[in-house]
């Protein structure tokens, strides 16, 4: 035999979440469950709008750095003479082209890899591409995004 103050609360609880279910679809608000999920593509195109969106302004400009780290976070291994870099909100396979404002030279890299995460830097250049933007350390930099490199299969 059960006990009864068991039996009593499990009714509680199955009058209470009854009059909830009752109430939201009483109010017209649908259940999330019933809610069609979005496509990978779908996601990946609202994050690149998102990103490029929040970035336009002051924070397409600022201090480039140069990165060594092994992995990167697309999960690539890092390779130092690769034209790639590091954002911290760009999709990854972003295609940017990074202007250095001391010597004007230009590139187009793609954002592997997360980062930088000290303040006032916008980008991480692997040592390649610091090499040919001529970045020694730090460098005034602005980024315009060129758009998304393909996928592979």
């Amino acid at each position: 035999m059960r006990n009864q103050n068991t039996t009593h609360r499990r009714t509680i609880k199955a009058a209470a979440l009854t009059t909830t279910l009752a109430c939201v679809l009483a109010a017209g608000i649908t259940p999330s469950l019933a809610k069609p999920h979005p496509s990978a593509d779908d996601l990946a195109v609202a994050a690149f709008v998102r990103a490029t969106k929040g970035d336009f302004g002051s924070a397409f400009s600022g201090i480039a750095s140069v990165y060594h780290d092994r992995m990167t976070a697309s999960g690539e291994h890092m390779n130092p003479n690769a034209m790639t870099a590091a954002h911290k909100t760009l999709p990854l396979g972003s295609i940017v082209t990074v202007r250095n404002h001391r010597n004007g030279r230009s590139i187009t890299v793609r954002i592997n890899d997360r980062g930088p995460y000290v303040r006032g830097r916008v980008i991480d250049l692997s040592p390649g591409a610091a090499r040919v933007l001529g970045v020694d350390g730090l460098a005034p930099v602005s980024l315009s995004v060129a758009g998304r490199a393909g996928r592979r299969v």
